[in-house]
């Protein structure tokens, strides 16, 4: 039983994992000029800071994974829209 829940909670540190992945890849094609207007770190911080979040999560260090869905948390909701605001002209900026 014990070994299931860990497969389970390893699937999901890998489905986290990969959506910091693809936050990376889009943090990384965004225009610099979005991340400047928005006011946030520009996309090349935030695409590395997502690789290692990504890569913390599926060595699965404790603490730096917790860290890690963090990170990857608040470029989803928080960073992620906000830019998209920006670049589709929907903003109050």
């Amino acid at each position: 039983m014990l070994s299931i829940l860990s497969y389970i909670e390893y699937g999901l540190y890998l489905l986290v994992a990969l959506s910091g992945i693809i936050g990376a890849v889009t943090a990384f094609i965004t225009r610099a000029d979005a991340f400047t207007a928005a006011d946030r770190q520009p996309g090349h911080i935030w695409g590395a800071m997502l690789i290692g979040s990504a890569g913390a999560l599926i060595i699965g260090i404790p603490i730096v994974s917790w860290v890690g869905m963090v990170v990857i948390g608040i470029y989803w909701f928080d960073v992620r829209p906000q830019i998209k605001d920006i670049l589709s002209g929907n903003s109050t900026w």
